[in-house]
């Protein structure tokens, strides 16, 4: 399996990059702290309602064509209340420690979401519930890695195999303390400003 690995001047220009171009980076930190709060619960908004600050703003070519209605809200409790446990584990671990033998059961947890948000959407949300364990792609990202997306159901085990390589490069790299802040927040960074606006 090859891949590139940035280095952290990489890092460092991308991040730059990032916050100098994209100012939605604002609704990636309100959900990701509304999110923790509802988690808490310490905020009278749910954890869906968390989610939704990020969904509607980082995610929004899925809703063209899909209403965020009354449905949508509860399929997406529903797959909260449904993967509840798993995730409150996954979100105590970092990418580092995924196993390969994991593959079936994340596997699952990915295509449940996928069904409901699509495969990008499903990541961002994900990610928000495990911020360290869960990588976030786009379909510029995904095709730039070489695992571009099918329809909406068939891309689990591409982001499993997606998993892994981010997990190879955040070993490499020497994880959060080399890195210096949440490496998937990091490469996701890089890989936006890489792949998908090509600003670096």
């Amino acid at each position: 399996m090859k891949f590139h690995v940035p280095t952290l001047d990489e890092f460092e220009s991308a991040q730059k990059a990032f916050e100098a171009n994209e100012p939605r980076d604002l609704f990636y930190r309100t959900a990701s702290e509304l999110v923790d709060l509802a988690l808490r619960h310490a905020t009278r908004l749910s954890v869906p309602e968390a989610l939704a600050v990020l969904l509607q703003t980082w995610n929004k070519a899925f809703y063209r064509y899909k209403k965020f209605d009354s449905q949508h809200f509860a399929d997406i409790k529903h797959l909260l209340d449904r993967h509840h446990q798993r995730l409150a584990t996954l979100r105590l671990r970092s990418i580092e420690s995924l196993e390969d033998e994991e593959q079936v059961t994340i596997g699952q947890i990915f295509r449940d979401f996928e069904e409901v948000l699509g495969p990008v959407g499903a990541a961002k949300c994900l990610h928000l519930m495990a911020p360290k364990f869960f990588p976030l792609w786009d379909r510029a990202i995904a095709e730039a890695y070489g695992h571009p997306l099918s329809k909406r159901g068939e891309n689990f085990g591409t982001y499993f195999r997606f998993m892994e390589v981010a997990r190879e490069q955040v070993k490499i790299l020497g994880g959060e303390q080399a890195i210096g802040r949440n490496p998937l927040k990091a490469l996701d960074e890089y890989n936006y400003c890489k792949h998908t606006k090509q600003w670096i």
